[in-house]
């Protein structure tokens, strides 16, 4: 039985590639088969093989099936900006039902666990009316969410959670990824967000300067979401 969940973020930048890469590493040490995709991604490198973006690469490395580019990443940008802006820019269009059709594809593949990575916070606009959270809508699958334990990480968590929420998804889990070295109260601040945030804590990660993903696997707990029916 292939388990899919969309990881979304808190905001951009709080390690969501990180994580879901760290979530990849801790299946697959667990003897399970993993798939992951990057649905849209800017800031990609323009190579001999065409655009490339790292953070979709770091993914493919991690997976344990192995997928071509273009599966992981159907929607590549150069511009590292907002992807709408970046798409109007290139005369591209990205569309949700495109992605929704890639996703399936990789969640037919045969991987016991296929996680799907979002960009950006949560209502990442993908066009005049479009966001990325139709994705996961569209696909009904439930959510992880990526806290940037940072000041501010509480107020924005049970935004995203509340919206996750109110587009009718189930939050399945989160982790809280320390994205600086000596945030005040960390303690005080997980046990704050393990108290309000509806749904179970898949493990805390500290701060790491080498972001070893490896490393963070034996940080998390899969249970929650290995356990789900």
């Amino acid at each position: 039985m292939t388990r899919t969940y969309f990881v979304a973020g808190t905001d951009t930048e709080v390690g969501k590639t990180y994580v879901t890469a760290a979530l990849l590493a801790s299946a697959a040490n667990a003897g399970l088969k993993t798939a992951a995709v990057k649905p849209v991604a800017s800031g990609c490198e323009c190579t001999h093989d065409g655009l490339r973006n790292a953070d979709a690469l770091l993914l493919q490395k991690a997976m344990t099936l192995e997928l071509p580019y273009q599966q992981v990443n159907p929607f590549a940008l150069e511009p590292a900006i907002a992807p709408h802006i970046a798409a109007m820019e290139a005369g591209k269009q990205l569309s949700v039902d495109r992605m929704a059709g890639v996703c399936r594809g990789v969640m037919s593949a045969g991987a016991d666990l296929v996680l799907i990575e979002g960009a950006g916070g949560w209502r990442t606009p993908l066009g005049p009316r479009a966001f990325l959270s139709q994705l996961p809508l569209m696909l009904n699958i439930p959510v992880i969410l990526v806290v940037g334990m940072q000041l501010g990480c509480i107020n924005h968590a049970l935004l995203t959670a509340e919206a996750i929420r109110r587009d009718g998804l189930q939050l399945a889990g989160w982790v809280g990824n320390f994205v600086h070295e000596g945030m005040a109260r960390p303690d005080e601040n997980l046990a704050t967000l393990k108290a309000l945030l509806p749904a179970p804590l898949l493990g805390a990660l500290p701060f790491d300067e080498r972001a070893d993903y490896r490393r963070a696997a034996d940080y998390l707990d899969l249970g929650p979401l290995t356990n789900h029916p």
